[in-house]
């Protein structure tokens, strides 16, 4: 599935590096709508206030980790389809089958090359529970 190049991604991860990282590889493929938080507050905030299409977001942050901010999203009314792709070194089964019980829509681990980011990307936005720009399904 072609994704928009123009979607708004909101990379949460608090440290600098990883997001740096991941815009890199989301400027490579073409997406140029990029917004960055470095916790699960400061993506709340800017969640309710930009509109966001997808957000890729770290497990372990201060604050608000990425388990509570999916959850947050998935409980709310005007958030719930967005596609969450999680991005963290989490690797154990617990932490997987945790983060799909919460409705992460992907999971990637720490280290991963740029094709399987790409490709979760699109799996998780060819995901039929999901919802695109402007409402359209």
């Amino acid at each position: 599935m072609d994704i928009p190049s123009a979607i708004a991604i909101l990379i949460v991860d608090d440290q600098q590096p990883m997001r740096k990282t991941i815009a890199y590889i989301l400027r490579q493929l073409g997406f140029k709508n990029l917004n960055y938080a470095e916790d699960g507050e400061m993506a709340w905030e800017i969640i309710n206030r930009d509109p966001v299409d997808l957000v890729l977001l770290d497990w372990n942050m201060p604050r608000m980790s990425g388990l509570t901010l999916l959850e947050r999203i998935r409980k709310s009314e005007r958030f719930a389809k967005v596609p969450v792709v999680m991005i963290t070194a989490e690797a154990n089964e617990e932490h997987v089958m945790t983060a799909i019980g919460a409705g992460v829509t992907n999971y990637v681990v720490k280290p991963f090359s740029p094709d399987v980011l790409a490709r979760k990307i699109r799996e998780a936005w060819g995901s039929p529970n999901v919802r695109r720009p402007g409402g359209a399904p």
